[in-house]
């Protein structure tokens, strides 16, 4: 194990969490003072209780008692407010914190490049975003100052111990070392535990999610008997971690109080039989400790319990700003603000690779002019769909240069790049929203007038009045409600509502029936008129209507022109792939 992970608490991680408490500090001013007034007001009463024994009791002094009784029923109400006011406010302070690093994470998360999703686990991702942020807010509502609460107020009562009986006060400080000795060994054991925890958790997510989210595969192929053992097998790995933990407090835990105990009976002892022979301690003394020895030792009990909140809180933050510190966003250092393009956009001698020394794309040159349609074919894995995610700097080059209108595509920035381009895929996700929503993207300045505008020139707006409440009806969790086809329509509505000056549909008719695909085309002929259009192309309807096509394999451009020129190509690949493919479609 590394040496960070063997140190108890990391200092550095700590200031760092910290930072974030700025804005807040008149807040985390009040939770501060607030502990020292519990950790004052609940030692005094002991203090007050053995004045009004030993100088009212004995003396059946009615009037005296009467008045210390006054004092500690306002040391009471006194203890009784700062713990209100501290409950909340330290509440409020932690998820405060807790908000502000979580919309800093889903910025963050918001900007990362395709290469860091084609890697991490979704369910990872939801564990950092909530799960683990919940635990961060629980190191100020109940780890950090309750800690503190505890030490202060150990350490006034052993000083009010000490001020009243110097002799008692040694009995239960012997204890003490021993018990401090085991509540060390006890966090280190707990913060190895509880990352193991965390571990299994992200894991335990990150299962379930891609499960419930690919149900209808393994229901389709009758795997649900694989995964429920899997889940098995995973939620007893997680079962023992938490063991772990359950195992060192059911150590811990029975020690301490037995310390406590012992520490109890001896003052007891001691202190009675100097009573009975009227020697270093009074019956005040002795209700005092008895009444103290429980905040003494019961603070270090609960600085155990309140560390392993802590150690959650920490290992749950150490893991957030790791996110947060992963340099994997595209960097947009892109001054100009793209405009309407013209649309001539140019591939100059591109070399790009997901995996280094893996080239899926080798020396890539290709022009195409502004307002053509270009279909882009090939075999899969031929790299079509990787020069659209490289157009949209979804992923940064190896070398070479891309430029649109003449202009490198890395000197604009990011959004007003992205706001030119728009893409249709060939798989839609639609959001468990209406579809009004899904199709702007809840940008207010698309009103649904011109949604709807938009969708009778391409004639889907019939097909969306056909569904209840039209424009607002809900098609829940990735569009389940809809069809393969209306699923695709939408998608391409989303698309032509933004006027994008260059139109990517990336295999958009390959999952449609035959009639959503004639409303595709339809409006495929209206967007792409005067417009860059490049088209991923499946359907040999596309293929045919292009100005240009290029044919792709393995990541080089082996062929392009028209339709009738490449098949006027002897034992041309694309005119092999048309005889193989596309004329038996045609055919049928």
């Amino acid at each position: 194990m590394s040496k960070a992970k063997e140190n108890v608490f990391d200092i550095s991680l700590f200031r760092r969490l910290m930072t974030f408490i700025r804005p807040y500090q008149t807040i985390f001013i009040i939770s501060f003072i607030t502990v020292i007034g519990l950790s004052i007001f609940g030692a005094a009463r002991p203090y007050v209780l053995q004045q009004a024994i030993d100088n009212n009791i004995a003396s059946r002094d009615f009037d005296g008692f009467m008045f210390y009784i006054g004092i500690m029923m306002v040391l009471l109400i006194f203890e009784v407010v700062c713990n209100l006011l501290f409950i909340y406010y330290a509440s409020w302070l932690g998820q405060s914190v807790v908000r502000d690093i979580r919309v800093k994470l889903f910025n963050r998360i918001l900007k990362f490049k395709m290469k860091y999703y084609d890697k991490s686990s979704v369910g990872l991702l939801i564990t950092r975003t909530v799960t683990d942020m919940e635990r961060i807010a629980d190191i100020f509502g109940q780890g950090l100052f309750m800690i503190f609460s505890d030490l202060l107020k150990m350490m006034v009562v052993g000083v009010v111990m000490f001020y009243m009986n110097w002799r008692l006060g040694l009995i239960v400080i012997c204890t003490l070392p021993i018990v401090i000795f085991a509540t060390k060994i006890f966090q280190r054991f707990m913060k190895r535990a509880f990352e193991e925890v965390r571990t299994e958790v992200a894991k335990l997510n990150s299962f379930v999610q891609e499960r419930v989210t690919g149900m209808k595969i393994l229901q389709l192929f009758t795997r649900e008997h694989i995964e429920y053992k899997n889940f098995k097998a995973i939620n007893e790995r997680h079962k023992k971690a938490w063991l772990k933990t359950v195992w060192y407090n059911s150590i811990f835990f029975p020690v301490a109080e037995f310390l406590s105990s012992i520490t109890l009976g001896l003052v007891v002892w001691i202190g009675g039989m100097s009573v009975v022979f009227n020697q270093v301690a009074t019956v005040g003394d002795l209700t005092a400790f008895i009444m103290m020895i429980p905040m003494m030792f019961r603070p270090l009990n609960q600085i155990a319990n309140k560390f392993n909140t802590l150690q959650m809180g920490m290992v749950a933050a150490d893991r957030v700003f790791k996110v947060l510190d992963t340099e994997a966003h595209i960097v947009d250092s892109g001054t100009l603000v793209a405009g309407h393009f013209k649309g001539e956009v140019q591939f100059k001698d591109i070399h790009f690779s997901y995996v280094p020394g893996e080239e899926v794309l080798k020396g890539l040159s290709l022009n195409i002019k502004a307002g053509d349609t270009v279909a882009i074919v090939g075999a899969t894995g031929a790299g079509k769909s990787t020069m659209i995610n490289i157009l949209n700097r979804f992923y940064t080059l190896d070398s070479g240069e891309i430029t649109i209108d003449g202009t490198n595509i890395s000197a604009f920035s990011l959004e007003s790049l992205r706001q030119q381009i728009a893409v249709v895929l060939q798989e839609v996700f639609l959001f468990a929203d209406t579809i009004l929503n899904n199709i702007t993207l809840n940008d207010d300045s698309i009103s649904e007038e011109q949604v709807i505008a938009a969708a009778k020139k391409i004639g889907v707006h019939e097909f969306i009045m056909k569904l209840p409440n039209g424009y607002h009806y809900n098609v829940k969790e990735r569009g389940v409600m809809l069809s393969s086809g209306q699923r695709q329509l939408i998608s391409f509505l989303r698309a032509y509502v933004t006027d994008p000056s260059i139109l990517i549909l990336d295999e958009a008719t390959s999952s449609v029936d035959s009639y959503s695909e004639q409303l595709i085309q339809e409006a495929t002929d209206r967007i792409t008129k005067g417009r860059t259009s490049i088209v991923i192309a499946h359907r040999l309807a596309t293929v045919k209507k292009a100005d240009m096509i290029v044919v792709m394999d393995a990541g080089k451009i082996v062929e392009q022109g028209t339709h009738k020129e490449l098949l006027r190509k002897k034992d041309g690949y694309y005119k092999n792939l048309y005889e193989v493919q596309f004329l038996k479609e045609e055919v049928a």
